[in-house]
């Protein structure tokens, strides 16, 4: 039977292809036929041949072998297939797209978790392996692609040092610490003349318009406005 492999020789760098019979079945009324093909061949390439053999959008087009869709690429690679004589390969047109501003839910496949085109090789393959091996959900992925290598490299030192924190039964102090620590890194940089929401920080304790403190609600009872 038909083989997937994500990373084989080439034909082209010099090892002999063999052509191979097929047997294509198309989802729909039409009938199966043949097709000889090059055996091993890059997805995207036998995708090529049936379309241009039955006449398919090959944008549209999905092969299915064994039960596995094949895609022309994976983490980058381009994927090739070894097929044998005889071997059998179902076809599907998927549907043409709506109309523009035709509100229309998107596939599941849209809505999953998925990281940016620019994303370094390296990435690609760790969440290949974490997605599809090890089955870890959307929710979970999202959170771990969403650090940086410095933040990563912080909470490892954070659980590295907590016990050593706890063995000084300074446990409370480090989790305080902690936290007064994340508050400041997160305060961001202000703009030469703006103020900042805590009037303790501005030049003569200046408050911004709206802030509601003592005075404020002695002020508003005075004024009968309670």
């Amino acid at each position: 039977m038909g083989e997937i492999e994500e990373e084989i020789d080439s034909p082209i760098n010099g090892k002999e292809e063999n052509l191979v019979e097929i047997t294509l079945k198309t989802i729909g009324p039409a009938r199966p036929s043949s097709l000889r093909v090059p055996s091993p061949i890059k997805v995207l390439d036998l995708r090529r041949l049936i379309s241009g053999k039955n006449h398919l959008p090959v944008d549209n087009l999905k092969l299915i072998l064994q039960g596995k869709v094949l895609h022309d690429n994976e983490d980058g690679d381009d994927v090739y297939v070894r097929l044998n004589d005889g071997d059998s390969l179902i076809v599907a047109v998927k549907p043409k797209p709506p109309p523009a501003g035709f509100d229309v839910d998107d596939d599941d496949e849209d809505l999953r978790f998925q990281l940016p085109q620019s994303t370094s090789r390296w990435k690609k393959k760790l969440y290949s392996v974490l997605r599809n091996k090890l089955k870890l959900p959307d929710i979970l992925l999202m959170a771990i692609f969403s650090f940086s290598l410095k933040m990563w490299a912080l909470i490892v030192l954070w659980f590295m040092l907590a016990p050593i924190a706890h063995k000084w039964d300074l446990g409370p102090l480090y989790i305080l610490g902690t936290g007064f620590c994340i508050i400041f890194l997160n305060l961001g940089k202000r703009q030469p003349g703006d103020d900042s929401a805590y009037s303790i920080f501005n030049e003569g304790f200046r408050e911004l318009p709206g802030t509601l403190n003592a005075d404020r609600l002695d002020r508003d009872i005075r004024a009968g406005q309670f």
